[in-house]
């Protein structure tokens, strides 16, 4: 019971892990103790953010850029990762994009893009990874898979983002297709559906610019619980799944939105 939520020495690799969401949850695991490599498109703000959070934190931390909207970054992630590691303990599948775009005028390319990266991009990382998921997996330790998947993807969505919604709709899909398969590798799999928290990607939505340095408190207004999302929230999710504690949740999406979903 001592040790419910340990993650120390765990191996985890969280996709789109240069900011928002991404970056909380890494910054948790690292924080805990655990073994972090973050992977995004972008390499300067993939080492900025290895920078930022080994100088907050200390541990270890590593940048793997990689576009992950296709098989060839996949692979190369793939390849680097296992050049470092025979084992991976957790991977957060967290890469994820939006495109916005009237209903009447909404474009095939950002119909594509979304799909391609929100679900495809999981899919196929979480397939190349399996072998080193197995590697230390066993009964009593296994490895997790956490998708980050949207309260949008249970709800409509609430902005002019028509491909998003429904890219996270078919991610919580494809987390209980898998978890039900890799259960019997010892590879668990959930999901984690996010509310409001402040990231750039809802900062574009609600009209504040991509700005994170604001007052959070306008869209906080809305929330049952009277405020947006910390990052002690969404990395303590995160952990209990990773951790012994959550060693029997399997094919779940467990919502972290301060009460939006459960309340009319």
């Amino acid at each position: 019971m001592k040790n419910l939520f340990s993650v120390e020495g765990k191996i985890v690799l969280v996709t789109g892990g240069s900011r928002g969401i991404g970056e909380m949850i890494a910054a948790g695991f690292l924080a805990n103790g655990a073994k972090v490599y973050i992977s995004s498109r972008k390499s300067d703000a993939c080492a900025s953010t290895v920078e930022r959070l080994v100088k907050e934190y200390g541990g270890f931390c590593e940048a793997l850029p990689a576009d992950l909207s296709g098989l060839d970054g996949i692979q190369s992630l793939v390849n680097n990762l296992s050049k470092k590691e025979k084992a991976l303990d957790v991977l957060v599948n967290n890469a994820g994009v939006s495109w916005g775009a009237p209903l009447e005028d909404y474009p095939e390319i950002g119909w594509d893009k979304v799909m391609n990266t929100n679900v495809k991009g999981v899919f196929y990382l979480t397939q190349k990874l399996i072998p080193l998921l197995k590697e230390n997996a066993n009964n009593d330790d296994p490895s997790r898979v956490i998708n980050i998947g949207s309260i949008d993807g249970i709800r409509g969505g609430t902005f002019d983002a028509h491909a998003y919604g429904p890219s996270k709709a078919a991610l919580h899909s494809l987390t209980k297709e898998m978890a039900s398969r890799l259960v019997k590798d010892d590879i668990i799999v959930n999901a984690i559906a996010p509310g409001p928290f402040p990231t750039w990607m809802l900062s574009t939505g609600v009209g504040f610019g991509g700005e994170t340095d604001v007052d959070w408190n306008i869209v906080g207004k809305g929330v049952p619980r009277k405020r947006v999302g910390t990052p002690e929230d969404i990395a303590g999710l995160a952990i209990f799944l990773a951790s012994r504690a959550g060693a029997f949740t399997v094919g779940d999406i467990i919502t972290c939105d301060g009460g939006i979903i459960s309340t009319p």
